[in-house]
């Protein structure tokens, strides 16, 4: 039987700034049909690993792999975006532009300079519309769209790039309680229905625990643990990490484990006093 390999790995990654290492032999796999986290403290290296993986920051060693066995860094830039995508915390806000027109910048990878749409092209942007529902607005001007609504816009450029792979840095940062949950509802969607590999940078620990496959704990730069939620997520290793008491518990219905910080004034309905 044959072992899938992961759509992109890095192995033993070592990266800094300057003269200061951040990220210390880190190692992570993306599998297809797979959500991965990249959570921990802030500092942990969890952007700074994902920005690498996306060829976004310089790696001072180790490699970063395909599915075919081939290195992330050999290929010209063109050839990568075909096979890998992301959507990062900063984005320029274009003016002047409808949906349609920003979604169809994700195609440039496949596009002459100038060059028309192909039917190919017109497939692409199709699909990223309607899988993101932004069919409904490819029309307006993305001046007049939430920040939620501007957020899906952005995703729908990334998947219209048709990559196998798609990286997120904290895609619900900013975002009301209902377009977080429409987004990782769009993210475990693409894991499950289209076998895109994505990996995610999240804070939110039971937004993570949710949405993940397997999660990725950093701290100080380096990878504490790597697995399914049920197994990293055990109060003494991220009350270790995150340096304040946190209680799990796994819910017995779903399976879904969920963290619970306790801070010094945390404490029990029934123990609080009333007025």
């Amino acid at each position: 039987m044959s072992v899938e390999l992961p759509s992109l790995s890095g192995v033993d990654l070592t990266l800094g700034y300057r003269d200061t290492t951040v990220v210390h032999e880190a190692s992570v796999a993306l599998r297809a049909g797979a959500v991965t986290a990249l959570i921990g403290p802030n500092g942990s290296g969890k952007s700074t690993l994902l920005r690498a993986l996306a060829r976004l920051h310089r790696v001072d060693d180790g490699q970063i792999t395909l599915d075919d066995g081939s290195s992330a860094l050999d290929l010209d830039a063109r050839a990568f975006a075909r096979r890998v995508t992301m959507l990062g915390q900063a984005r320029p806000h274009p003016s002047g532009l409808t949906v349609r027109d920003v979604v169809t910048f994700g195609r440039h990878p496949y596009r002459r300079r100038f060059g028309g749409l192909s039917d190919a092209d017109r497939l692409a942007i199709g699909w990223a519309l309607e899988v993101t529902g932004t069919t409904p607005m490819q029309d307006r001007a993305v001046d007049e769209l939430s920040g939620g609504e501007l957020q899906r816009v952005w995703l729908a450029t990334c998947l219209a790039q048709e990559t196998g792979v798609l990286l997120l840095d904290e895609p619900t940062n900013h975002l009301d309680l209902r377009y977080q949950v429409e987004i990782l509802d769009l993210v475990r969607d693409l894991a499950d229905d289209h076998r895109v590999a994505v990996g995610v940078v999240l804070h939110d620990l039971n937004q993570a625990s949710a949405v993940a496959d397997v999660v990725v704990l950093l701290h100080r730069g380096r990878v504490r643990a790597a697995g399914p939620p049920v197994e990293v997520f055990t109060g003494g290793l991220l009350s270790d990490v995150y340096g304040l008491s946190i209680e799990t518990v796994v819910d017995p219905g779903t399976g879904v484990v969920r963290a619970d910080p306790r801070g010094r004034h945390h404490l029990t309905r029934k123990s609080r006093k009333t007025t």
